[in-house]
């Protein structure tokens, strides 16, 4: 059977790229090595954060942006230095996106029934000069429903459409073989896999019953990036960010293996920009995980005082939700693994917060009454749950005790007590006064100045050892997968290219396996709320492109 556009990977990329199609009549096929139920991807479980520009939700919390603004933080914080070559067509993306992200995007988002957390978040902060990296402004929109809320209106039209015979939709399809007529693609060719009855996000059985072969005019890979295949994450690890960790915790489920690069450059494809990635450095081991050795990202807020393993405390620009990267390469050069949080009750019941949908019941829910829980004293739910069982966490009255905790849980004697002692207390002695040189502090009173983070998200300055603001809590952060910034390098239409830079006939790419445009329009760093947003742009152009 032949079809006009067929689709590898049934996450939001690939979901968008087929919502245009079905506007436009096309014979669509959807395959998917996952069952039925895993549909929307790893977008199903983010927090759905997008980041858009001079919103309505901005200009109502005062906030000034502008897309010449966005521009200016985009190239700080992306550092593109490969632009003939690597970077060429990345940059070239991260234009048309930020002229998306200021321009059509919210009214397209809101035309599908999206709707956003009225108070907008502030990820990246940066931490540098203007010019450098990080986000100005608060950037990063929730969506109402979080992922699944985001994934919802298009997962329901493929769905429709597949109920009314328009398009079809194939799972427990995995594509082992891009098919090929004088260098031009025309089909897939994999195995179909045996049904799997696993709950959304457990890994899925690879027990092959049978073949299939497919052709179409064109093909998608939409298929994400590598963030669960560890030891590919280690052969791409930067030497700039030091040793790859031995021990890291995944972000994402099994199926995140990166299996489709291996298999779109055996057509020819170019892989670029395989040294860029993007993991988090404030993961915690789930206690209640749903995917093997599944890890859960604290959404900091900036008052937690950060140390490395010796009891050091971090140095800008790396504080909590400032400059990921800057502080992962920190942590690497260390020599060690992890680091620590050291924080108090105040600070975690009003700035800890978790990332993915299923962390959030009350914004995945849509529900004012459990949100409305969030002014109370006392953390959200979820962060209280990972305090009663989680195996990171350390809670003391005293900060000899909670040293002596932080020592038994990490096997060794790294941290002294008056090291520790000394530091934290240099940090009390600035709370004295309005005005500080710390720049941590400083970042915090500035953060105030913001109506959203003074309402919801950023604690009130206070001493970490007075008793009253008790009891202190140690946080072991481990270092958590998350996202591929390089990947199949695209033209703007979203046609691979090969190692000369011409387009492969009949093959494209939209989402994470792309580097989010252009095989990596992120750069080395990420604003945030760039990666489901970046699924949505690229899913959307190539749709539009072979719609045509």
């Amino acid at each position: 059977m032949k079809y006009d556009v067929i689709i590898v990977g049934a996450g939001l990329a690939g979901l968008t790229a087929a919502c245009e199609l079905i506007d436009a009549n096309k014979n669509v096929l959807i395959v998917d090595q996952e069952p039925a139920n895993s549909i929307g991807g790893q977008a199903f479980w983010s927090f759905g954060g997008l980041f858009l520009v001079d919103s309505p939700e901005q200009r109502r919390l005062g906030i000034k942006d502008s897309k010449e603004l966005a521009w200016q933080d985009w190239l700080g914080t992306a550092g593109f230095d490969r632009l003939d070559d690597e970077d060429k067509w990345g940059y070239q993306w991260a234009k048309a996106y930020v002229d998306f992200a200021a321009g059509e995007k919210y009214q397209w988002l809101k035309s599908l029934g999206i709707k956003f957390f009225p108070v907008v978040g502030w990820a990246e902060r940066g931490g540098s000069l203007a010019g450098g990296h990080g986000n100005s402004v608060p950037r990063f929109h929730i969506v109402w429903g979080t992922g699944p809320g985001l994934v919802e209106p298009f997962a329901k039209k493929v769905e429709q459409a597949v109920e009314v015979g328009k398009i079809q939709y194939k799972p427990r399809h995995k594509v082992d073989e891009l098919l090929t007529t004088n260098g031009s693609v025309v089909g897939i060719r994999g195995k179909i896999l045996e049904e799997s009855s696993i709950q959304r996000g457990q890994e899925s059985s690879r027990v092959e019953i049978s073949d299939f072969e497919y052709y179409g005019d064109a093909v998608i890979v939409a298929s994400g990036g590598i963030g669960a295949n560890l030891e590919l994450v280690r052969e791409n690890w930067p030497t700039r960010l030091g040793t790859p960790p031995k021990s890291m915790v995944s972000g994402v489920p099994a199926y995140v293996d990166g299996s489709m690069l291996k298999i779109s450059a055996n057509t020819g494809a170019r892989i670029v920009n395989r040294d860029r990635m993007w993991h988090y450095t404030e993961g915690l081991k789930n206690w209640n995980p749903i995917w093997k050795n599944h890890g859960i990202r604290i959404l900091p807020g900036p008052s937690s005082m950060w140390f490395d393993a010796l009891g050091n405390r971090f140095n800008a620009p790396n504080f909590p939700g400032f400059d990921t990267l800057s502080t992962l390469e920190a942590i690497q050069k260390t020599g060690y693994e992890y680091s620590w949080f050291i924080l108090t009750e105040k600070i975690i019941e009003k700035e800890f917060a978790l990332s993915g949908s299923e962390q959030n019941p009350d914004l995945t829910n849509k529900s004012i009454k459990q949100i409305l829980k969030r002014v109370l004293p006392g953390p959200p739910v979820p962060v209280q749950a990972f305090k009663d069982h989680g195996e990171d966490f350390i809670i003391a009255d005293s900060l000899k005790d909670l040293v002596d905790g932080m020592n038994r849980l990490a096997g060794n004697e790294l941290i002294d007590f008056i090291k520790i002692k000394d530091q934290i207390l240099a940090r009390d002695r600035e709370m004295d006064n309005k005005f500080t040189k710390d720049l941590q502090v400083m970042a915090i009173q500035s953060a105030r100045n913001y109506v959203g983070d003074k309402l919801i998200r950023v604690a009130k300055p206070h001493k970490l050892l007075a008793p009253e603001n008790g009891p202190l809590i140690a946080v072991r952060l481990n270092i958590l997968t998350r996202k591929t910034l390089g990947g199949l390098q695209t033209n703007l239409n979203g046609q691979v290219l090969n190692e000369a830079g011409e387009p492969i006939q009949g093959l494209f790419a939209a989402g994470e396996v792309s580097g989010f445009g252009g095989g990596g329009v992120h750069g080395y760093r990420s604003l945030e709320g760039t990666f489901v947003g970046g699924c949505l742009f690229t899913g959307r152009q190539v749709g539009k492109y072979l719609s045509k």
